[in-house]
């Protein structure tokens, strides 16, 4: 910090933030990741006519965006690299979260443990970048999340996919039944 003082003149300005190269390569990456998730499951959706799934997405995106920019306008926490004071809540965070959420419960773990391995890579990117704290990126991860598990139901719901194990004194076995 510096002080410039001169009568009748007291200003207070903060040392200029310089992020490494990698910081600025790891935000890149992030501000990319955030913008292809949503597109990837969007052309997911479009491709196998998931309507309901749309519906549900959509409604998690709203929800996530709209309350990650009250919080943000609301409480006004300065960014660690003092760009801004639109810190809390990590809305790239919240999207990353949301999507991988929603593509967990919509479509099982297969789509959702590589959702959740980007949306966290997005959390600590925002984190290393100084671009947000843990804190900012642990609450848009919940909101995002908690968005999601409020509107996504599972795809097998609406086929009314049900498993049935079973054992005997011969082995065990599972059923399943899948309405088309």
């Amino acid at each position: 910090m510096w002080l410039a003082a001169a009568p009748g003149n007291c200003q207070v300005a903060d040392e200029a933030f310089h992020r490494t190269s990698a910081q600025k390569g790891v935000g890149i990456s992030t501000d990319v990741a955030v913008i292809a998730m949503p597109v990837a499951t969007l052309a997911g959706i479009i491709i196998e006519r998931d309507w309901t799934g749309l519906k549900q997405g959509a409604l998690t995106a709203v929800t996530e965006v709209g309350a990650s920019l009250i919080l943000k306008y609301a409480i006004r926490e300065k960014r660690p690299d003092g760009s801004n004071f639109h810190s809390f809540p990590s809305g790239h965070t919240g999207i990353a979260f949301a999507n991988a959420t929603f593509l967990q419960r919509r479509y099982g773990w297969k789509f959702g443990v590589p959702a959740y391995v980007l949306a966290t890579y997005v959390g600590w990117g925002r984190v290393y970048a100084k671009k947000h704290h843990w804190w900012d990126v642990v609450a848009g991860a919940a909101i995002g999340a908690g968005a999601a598990l409020i509107y996504t139901r599972p795809f097998a719901e609406k086929h009314e996919l049900s498993l049935v194990p079973s054992a005997g004194p011969g082995g065990m076995s599972l059923s399943a039944s899948l309405t088309f």
